[in-house]
This record gives structure tokens, C-alpha cells and sequence, in this order.
């Protein structure tokens, strides 16, 4: 993975001397601007899934963002990815909501640092003002990229578990975030076993939507 200063040190002094430009039309000033993410939702996907917020597929400047906040380490794109989340997300949600990130591999997390989906969680609730839980943890660190549609169906089974030290309240509603949906395996399994443990309302906050 490679390693670009900039991109992997907090925010600070340094977006002084070099400051952010646009991914999309390089204006100066955010990671994303006002007008490339209104541009980016206006496209969004026209698949309509039961209780999945999309914000588009994943191709285009949307896929190129994903990619480089994933592979490239770029924290500065979790804030806009979130407020792009935030606009596919119904305007009123219930007040008792609370935003689930989707476990991130262990691995994954030392490779970039941080971790991704988490960081785009906290960003949400932020803009929100929704609390996050991580009510679900890895059980198995396995990797579903490059994996098989019958593999990732056959990893995914296994590769949750409920965090012990939090209840599940049926009359919470629960929203389970990942980056992209590709089989939906690893979603399903989490929403699965937050139905197991008695959630009655489970919604799924996707970036993207896999053509794969």
C-alpha cells in the first residue's frame, strides 16, 4: 500500500502549507467540494433494495474516492463520504437510532492505521448527532476481496460475533454501515445476528453499491 504523507497524518498545520484540492475538479479548499458531491448523489443508483441507503454505485468519481480513502490511507475523505451518506439516509430517522460500523479486519485496520468504516461511522453520527456502538466485533479475520461469491457467503456465516458488553433493545433502530455492498453477504450476516438477538429494526447505510 503506498504511503503518502500528507494523506496519512491528522489534519493541522500541514493542510496550511498544502492545502486539500478537490478529487474531482481540483478546486483548492476540501477533499470534495460542495458541487462534485451534489454532483456524485445526483447520479446515485436507481436499484431500489428494501431498507438499503445507498448513495450510488461504485464507479465514477465515487469509486475513485472509495479506492483512495481505502488503499491510499486518505482520512481527510471520510468526512465528505460521510456527509454523502448523510444525504442518502431518509432526513428524519427515528430518535432512538444508533449507527452500527460493519467490523473491519484486523489487519486491515494496521495497513491503514485507522479503521475505515469506523471513522466514516463517527463522521455520520457527528452530522447527525447519532450515537455509534460496536455491537458487532471479527470473530474470523477473513478477507472477503478477491474472494468467490460461495466463499464470501461461506466466510461471512462465521465472521461476527455480538459484543457482550452491549444489549440489544427492540426498540432501537439499528443502522449497519459499510463501504460497498458487493454479494451483501458480509451485510446480511451482520443484520442476521442483530435479528437473532432480538433487533426488530435494522437498516443498512451503503457508499456503494457493487456491479460485480
Amino acid at each position: 500500500m503506498p504511503f503518502i504523507v500528507k494523506n496519512t497524518t491528522f489534519p493541522g498545520p500541514l493542510d496550511l502549507l498544502s492545502p486539500h484540492s478537490c478529487r474531482g475538479c481540483g478546486r483548492l479548499g476540501e477533499p470534495i467540494c460542495e458541487c462534485c458531491k451534489n454532483n456524485i448523489f445526483s447520479q446515485k443508483s436507481h436499484r431500489k433494495l428494501p431498507q438499503i441507503y445507498a448513495v450510488g454505485d461504485r464507479d465514477g468519481l465515487l469509486g475513485d474516492i472509495i479506492h483512495d480513502y481505502k488503499y491510499y490511507s486518505i482520512r481527510s475523505l471520510a468526512r465528505p463520504l460521510a456527509e454523502l451518506l448523510d444525504l442518502a439516509l431518509p432526513k428524519n430517522l427515528p430518535a432512538n437510532s444508533v449507527i452500527i460500523p460493519l467490523p473491519t479486519a484486523t489487519h486491515h485496520i494496521r495497513e491503514r492505521g485507522f479503521d475505515h468504516t469506523l471513522k466514516i461511522a463517527k463522521n455520520l453520527s457527528k452530522i447527525r448527532h447519532i450515537p455509534v456502538k460496536q455491537i458487532l466485533l471479527r470473530n474470523k479475520n477473513t478477507v472477503q476481496v478477491g474472494s468467490d461469491r460461495k466463499t464470501r457467503l461461506a466466510q461471512a456465516t462465521s465472521a461476527y460475533i455480538l459484543n457482550p458488553k452491549i444489549k440489544i433493545d427492540q426498540d432501537t433502530t439499528y443502522i449497519l454501515l459499510d463501504d460497498v455492498l458487493t454479494t451483501g453477504a458480509s451485510i446480511m450476516a451482520g443484520k442476521r445476528l442483530l435479528e437473532t438477538a432480538g433487533a426488530k429494526n435494522v437498516r443498512i447505510a451503503i457508499l456503494a453499491l457493487s456491479r460485480r
